[in-house]
């Protein structure tokens, strides 16, 4: 009886607290397109774009999304991902610009990488740049939290942008409760982050009360795998570097964050729904990006990336 009453006890708690989160980020997404003319939502196809979406359409319900979607394509997504992006869009009925990092390759602005530990994901930050120049957007909606990444967590709401993409942390403008500066001067543009004050709790018990389809890959599945530095990666020889003795292995895994495939591990599970995720998630002691190894490369990766005009 008592476990049953606390138990309901906590449940309407954390509805009540992302009631709150929700009503926040709508606030958010409304002032974006009051303020500003050429918004964009920055899409990947992981579960926070997929919030952002959700969100975009209670914000402007019974109209469409008045922004388009824009994905940032490196050519190494897990196909799942890709997938779930084209039946999303189709369902919706909303507008995706697609840019590929292999076009900027194409055109010699960035350079591939080599090596055991080589990924896109610092290149598509010239793809993202030019994204912006060519449409000329002023906003760009982006998932991005503050309980993910130090560098992530010292971002306003509104994070001022200058006109080569650039970040300065030092530099940045006051948001007193719920005022919101988009005021901006030519060149300039704006990464807008709605959901910014959530943790990755927060969004699967958003994902969980909404009912909220995401990619599979974020269940416990069976999928071959081997193992370098102590994390679990996908087998995928286009794109995965593996040497011989990195043995192959089939596993029942899933993945917290998607991102390339060349830059995500798994990590074991045997969470196949939305509700022991949440449980798994409560009791995990590896943080949502522990598993990233783009993250990894150095202590302040991250902060070196937005400085650079990183998403």
């Amino acid at each position: 009886m008592w476990f049953t009453y606390i138990k309901n006890l906590i449940m309407n708690t954390n509805s009540i607290h992302v009631g709150a989160l929700e009503s926040e980020a709508i606030f958010i997404l409304r002032e974006v397109v009051a303020q500003f003319e050429k918004p964009v939502l920055l899409f990947s196809g992981g579960k926070d774009s997929i919030t952002l979406v959700r969100l975009a359409q209670k914000a402007f319900y019974p109209a469409k999304i008045p922004f388009p979607l824009l994905h940032i394509d490196t050519g190494h997504n897990f196909p799942e991902t890709i997938a779930f992006r084209d039946r999303l869009v189709e369902d919706l009925e909303v507008t995706l610009l697609v840019r590929k990092v292999q076009d900027t390759i194409d055109a010699g602005k960035v350079q591939e990488e080599k090596g055991k530990y080589a990924s896109r994901n610092m290149l598509q930050t010239e793809t993202l740049l030019d994204a912006i120049e060519e449409f000329g957007f002023d906003a760009c909606i982006g998932g991005a939290r503050r309980d993910e990444e130090k560098a992530r967590a010292k971002e306003r709401i509104f994070s001022v942008r200058d006109d080569f993409g650039q970040w300065d942390e030092k530099n940045q403008r006051p948001e007193l409760f719920d005022m919101l500066n988009g005021r901006i001067d030519l060149g300039q543009n704006v990464r807008v982050f709605p959901i910014s004050n959530w943790t990755e709790l927060d969004v699967w018990s958003y994902i969980q009360q909404e009912q909220i389809e995401i990619p599979s890959i974020y269940f416990a599945h069976p999928r071959d795998t081997f193992i370098r530095d102590g994390l679990i990666w996908s087998v995928n020889d286009e794109v995965v570097f593996r040497d011989e003795e990195e043995l192959v292995e089939n596993r029942m895994v899933r993945f917290r964050t998607v991102g390339d495939m060349s830059c995500t591990a798994a990590v074991l599970s045997d969470a196949t729904d939305i509700a022991t995720v949440v449980d798994e998630i409560r009791m995990s002691s590896l943080s949502e990006r522990g598993a990233r190894i783009d993250d990894k490369r150095s202590e302040a990766a991250m902060e070196k990336r937005k400085q650079q005009g990183y998403f």
